[in-house]
Formats: C-alpha cells, sequence, structure tokens
C-alpha cells in the first residue's frame, strides 16, 4: 500500500501570519478515495529542514509526496533547488517547455527573475496550473510540487490523485466502539498482527468512558478475522460493543 505524505512549505503559517488550509484539503482527498495519510509535515523556510524532509520520506519505498510551497521566484522560495538536489542528485536546468509556458504568460517582465520558475530538476515532468499557467511539477510520477496558493495547487493534487493513483488498492475497514478504558483492552491490542491497521481513540460520552477502535486491511477476510478476534476478547471482558456508522 502506498504511503501519501503531505508537506507544507511556509514560515508565514508557523508565525501566525497565514492560515493554513492545504491538511483539511489533502486529508479530505486522500481519505475519501480510500489512501493512506502517513504524516503532515508543516515547516519554515529552513533549507536543511526542507532537506530533512524530503530525505525522510524518499528513504520510505512506498512513498507518495504532495509538497505547498516554495516553487516561485523569490530568494525564500527554496522547494526547487531541495527537490533537485534530493530526489534526482543534479543541479536545476531551465526546462524548455516551463520556460515557453512563462514566456508567453508575462512576456517581458518574465526577465529577469520570474523566468526562474522555469529552473527545475532535470527529469521534472509539468503540472497544470489553470490560473495563471506558471507549472508545478512532478518527479517520478511520485513526488508533487504545488505552489503555495490554494487556488493554484489544489487542482493539480487533484489530477494527479486522478492520473496516477485511480486504481490503488484500498484497506478494509471496521471501525466501532467500545465501553471501557484504554488499560482494559491493551492485552486485546498487542495480540493484533503488525500488518493490520489499528488505532484507538479514548473519549468520554456523558459519564461513560470509551474507546473507540479503528483496525483496516488489504485482505478482507484477515481484517473480519482479527475484528471477530478483538470483539469477542472484549465481550469476555463484558464491555458493551457498538459499531460506528
Amino acid at each position: 500500500m502506498r504511503h501519501f505524505y503531505s508537506v507544507i512549505i511556509g514560515t508565514e503559517i508557523l508565525n501566525g501570519r497565514r492560515v493554513d488550509k492545504h491538511f483539511d484539503f489533502i486529508n479530505r482527498e486522500l481519505n475519501q478515495r480510500g489512501l493512506l495519510h502517513v504524516a503532515n509535515l508543516v515547516v519554515c523556510d529552513n533549507p536543511l529542514l526542507i532537506q530533512n524532509c524530503f530525505n525522510t520520506i524518499l528513504a520510505d519505498p512506498q512513498s507518495v509526496m504532495f509538497c505547498f510551497g516554495g516553487i516561485g521566484a523569490t530568494p525564500d522560495d527554496l522547494t526547487r533547488q531541495i527537490a533537485s538536489d534530493v530526489f534526482t542528485g543534479q543541479p536545476l536546468c531551465l526546462h524548455v517547455e516551463a520556460q515557453k509556458i512563462i514566456e508567453q504568460q508575462f512576456g517581458d517582465e518574465a526577465y529577469p527573475h520570474r523566468i526562474n520558475m522555469a529552473k527545475l530538476p532535470p527529469t521534472a515532468k509539468l503540472l497544470k496550473n489553470v490560473i495563471n499557467n506558471v507549472p508545478g511539477f512532478q518527479l517520478r510520477d511520485r513526488f508533487f510540487f504545488t505552489p503555495g496558493f490554494p487556488s493554484m495547487s489544489w487542482p493539480m493534487v487533484k489530477e494527479a490523485l486522478d492520473t496516477f493513483f485511480p486504481n490503488e488498492s484500498k484497506p478494509f475497514i471496521a471501525n466501532f466502539k467500545i465501553e471501557s478504558n484504554e488499560s482494559g483492552l491493551i492485552d486485546i491490542m498487542e495480540a493484533l498482527p503488525k500488518d493490520l491497521g489499528f488505532s484507538s481513540l479514548p473519549r468520554f460520552e456523558g459519564d461513560k468512558r470509551v474507546v473507540e477502535i479503528y483496525l483496516s486491511h488489504l485482505d478482507k477476510n484477515t481484517l473480519e478475522k482479527w475484528t471477530l478476534f478483538f470483539k469477542n476478547s472484549a465481550l469476555l471482558k463484558n464491555k458493551k460493543i457498538t459499531d460506528c456508522l
């Protein structure tokens, strides 16, 4: 199963000058497609920090990344260069198609600065920008780099998901809640196999303590087996179980 990462780059988010909207968007898009969102990283415009994030994601052989921000033409736009260093090991070069698009969009004003947005990793493929035509880019059909503006980046993300991951395997899911505290269920949790997706969420419902259990697996029979195991074990402890909608 693919592991989807989102990286949101922008000091302005972390210092409170802007409010992030990307996380809710990407989380919703992935979840409604049944895709596994494993991490969301919000980082400032720091080269070493961005590089470390990219290296961590690259080290996961199942990773897919959507990155928002930092591909403009100003000195604090660092994403293009760091992406080229990490994902290709090569310097930026002038992408001929991107150069043509930017020159057509801005005319003489493409120079001397806007044209820098056409300097991309040498293996980059372009992502269409429906707002001002200045493209985003992607590498290896897995790592997608988009502008920080939602109106530009979100259509790129949707098109990439529809193009590259339309038939991605989706896990089967079981979701139920048990009247208990978490400590009363730990021995059951520890018996679950490591390849089973698992999370527990404790909360209060009125004066009752409840734990919501989420299980997932690509194989339906495996999921059903361990769901039954969990529920039967909880019933032996005299716990009330309710399936979540």
